[in-house]
């Protein structure tokens, strides 16, 4: 069986004390991160090198929110062997449903100042609220609803692939038709969604103004915090005997079946929770970027994310993390350096990842520390050999 994060010290121990070292570094770098950042941005004056401007804290949450999606990913795919490219829908859903919210609290300040209506409802001629828009104006039915509706979706396409054994490149067909079918559906204006164009033109979130610095630095911590919570949980279900047959199904899903697992309400249970946290990230990163429309459901987006995976390293929680800071970090920096060479650019890094790195970043560090380490052990052996032959 292949390396795993597993330890011994039972799960909630685990939780507390017992993460692989590579986490433990993964939750101090992002504690002290976050403490530079809030510092930097609120204390250090201005014309200080050290100061963090409002606009680079929240490009650093929307990168947070997209390592929360890269985690959700990495924990099926690296821990249970599923591969979805269809991930970008629960994210776009928990966008949704936070968008939802959102508008509903412009009410008369809108363009056409209707209270209850959105701009874009008002705009085609709508004459009262769809009932599926009814509750969004309070922010605890909101929350509930971004955990609840990316995990209903996950746990009703997860019930009927994974009790009919659909697996492999198969799973990841359905899972991109998936987020198609609702690319497309996202798009027609009879959905309430606001069609092509989406939900924008946010006031304020629980009675803060989005424009302000406070808010989005609180969105930025809120953000630290949902990433920092989601790699604990992540951490707790691969650390405990739930994760190790979640590995055993990764390595060897028929033999563990005929061990008597029901393999498919394992895979179903973590399915369901990487939604769940995709969902998550999708709603924090909506009022930090101050958009949300059908083309975060584009199935380019949830490939993107396994590039993500891959080239951090899989199987290992924070390398996800890593690999999609890295990559969104580079996207940023091209995209105003190089705009026409960046896909080809990100395309040549997936490649140069499969071949060079195939454990991505994070795996292939302790290999090539430990191939380091073995050379230099044998050269030493070879001169203390050499020594003792010529005393």
């Amino acid at each position: 069986m292949s390396t795993s994060y597993v330890t011994e010290k039972g799960p909630f121990v685990s939780l507390l004390t017992g993460l692989p070292g590579g986490g433990k570094a993964f939750m101090g770098i992002l504690l002290a991160a976050a403490v530079f950042i809030v510092v930097g941005n609120q204390i250090i004056p201005e014309d200080n090198f050290f100061h963090v401007p409002t606009y680079m804290v929240s490009l650093l949450g929307k990168y947070l929110c997209y390592a929360l999606l890269a985690l959700s990913v990495d924990l099926i795919w690296g821990f249970c062997g599923i591969l979805s490219l269809g991930h970008g829908a629960f994210f776009a859903l928990g966008g949704y449903v936070m968008g939802m919210y959102l508008m509903r609290q412009i009410g008369d300040r809108g363009v056409y100042g209707n209270p209850e209506l959105p701009d874009f409802m008002v705009f085609l001629n709508w004459q009262e609220l769809p009932w599926y828009w009814f509750g969004f104006e309070s922010f605890a039915f909101t929350g509930l609803m971004v955990m609840l509706v990316p995990g209903l979706l996950a746990f009703i396409f997860g019930w009927f692939a994974f009790r009919s054994r659909v697996t492999g490149v198969y799973f990841s067909i359905i899972t991109q038709a998936m987020t198609y079918a609702l690319l497309l559906a996202f798009f027609r204006n009879d959905m309430g969604f606001g069609g092509n164009n989406g939900l924008t033109d946010f006031k304020e979130i629980i009675g803060f103004d989005l424009r302000s610095d406070e808010t989005r630095l609180g969105l930025f911590v809120g953000s630290v915090v949902a990433l920092a919570v989601g790699y604990l949980v992540s951490s707790f279900i691969t650390q405990s005997k739930f994760g190790r047959i979640l590995i055993a199904i990764r390595d060897a899903e028929s033999r563990t079946r005929f061990t008597g697992y029901r393999v498919e309400y394992y895979k179903l249970t973590v399915f369901v929770i990487s939604a769940v946290l995709a969902g998550i990230a999708g709603s924090l990163y909506v009022p930090q970027v101050g958009i949300i429309n059908p083309s975060e459901f584009s199935p380019a987006n949830s490939i993107e994310v396994v590039i993500w995976v891959a080239i951090g390293g899989r199987g290992t929680l924070w390398g996800a993390v890593l690999g999609a800071i890295l990559v969104n970090w580079g996207k940023s920096y091209f995209t105003g350096a190089l705009p026409e060479a960046w896909l080809y650019m990100l395309g040549g890094l997936f490649v140069f990842s499969t071949l060079a790195l195939p454990k991505g970043i994070v795996g292939t560090f302790p290999i090539f520390y430990d191939t380091i380490r073995r050379k230099l052990g044998r050269r030493a052996d070879d001169l203390s050999n050499v020594k003792e032959g010529d005393a």
